[in-house]
């Protein structure tokens, strides 16, 4: 019995090593990834369309911005419904600023929808987090692309995953359809209520299009200024913009000339604008 208590004992021994340098291994695979997430030099720009849109949505919109600069690699996401994501396209592993689209197979609006939807908009960033590699981003949100970040940032964002350094939401229905302030849906006031969660250290660029005198033809003017409620003395900086004219209606926002010469500025060749008048 002696002999088979000692072959038990070195059994359980060479078990317990090997799992302690498994462990081991474990440990230091995952120190190493985030290690390289954390110190990525790659900041993608992230757009997600809103309801009935699809990956295609901001085609005109990063088309131009490649123009007016630097150009960058694009990446389209579809989420089905299913979870599984269908790429299009690819990034250049040395481009700093890629833009990175991700759509929904399922781009119904509806409140309960929204949710699903961000819910998707987590495993795709996180997918694509794992692939890149990358902590820090900007978001770009065109209708209800605005409320997916914004239930994003309130529900799922973790500072330790991730960096939203600026979010710029298009037309975005904050109170949906409801042209009276005063009569909050349960969207609004659900958004409101979780507004804490927010990170504080986040730029805000609210942009609103009229091409009549309240509204731009779907979401009314006071839909969009809502988002005050939502983002006003928690973020360190909320700016909210409207543009007007004849190219200013709801489906329009995302190739209005305007819109885009904005986020150019705002957003896109922001750093480098910075980085030149340090200099001076």
């Amino acid at each position: 019995m002696k002999w088979f208590k000692g072959f038990i004992a070195l059994v359980l021994f060479s078990l317990l090593a090997t799992m302690a340098v498994l462990g081991r291994h474990y440990v230091n695979d995952i120190t190493s990834t985030q290690h390289r997430i954390n110190n990525s030099k790659m900041t993608p720009t992230i757009l997600v369309p809103g309801s009935s849109a699809s990956q295609e949505r901001f085609n005109t919109l990063l088309k131009q911005l490649n123009k007016m600069g630097e150009e960058h690699s694009i990446l389209k996401l579809t989420v089905k419904t299913s979870g599984k994501i269908v790429y299009t396209g690819k990034l250049d592993t040395n481009d700093r600023k890629p833009y990175i689209v991700i759509a929904f197979e399922n781009n119904k609006d509806g409140y309960s929808n929204i949710k699903k939807q961000t819910a998707w908009l987590n495993e795709a960033m996180l997918a694509l987090q794992k692939r890149y590699k990358f902590k820090r981003f900007n978001a770009i949100g065109h209708s209800n692309g605005g409320l997916n970040w914004t239930i994003f940032l309130e529900q799922y964002i973790d500072s330790d995953d991730f960096e939203m350094k600026t979010l710029t939401t298009i037309g975005t229905p904050y109170n949906f359809e409801e042209s009276n302030s005063s009569n909050r849906t349960q969207m609004l006031k659900d958004l409101i209520a979780a507004r804490a969660n927010i990170p504080s250290n986040l730029s805000v660029y609210n942009i609103a299009g009229t091409n009549t005198y309240d509204a731009d033809k779907i979401v009314p003017l006071t839909s969009v200024e809502a988002g005050k409620y939502i983002y006003q003395k928690v973020v360190k900086h909320y700016t909210q913009v409207t543009v007007t004219g004849d190219n200013a209606s709801h489906s329009d926002l995302p190739s209005n000339p305007e819109v885009i010469k904005y986020i150019a500025e705002k957003i896109v060749y922001k750093d480098k604008k910075e980085k030149g008048n340090a200099k001076l």
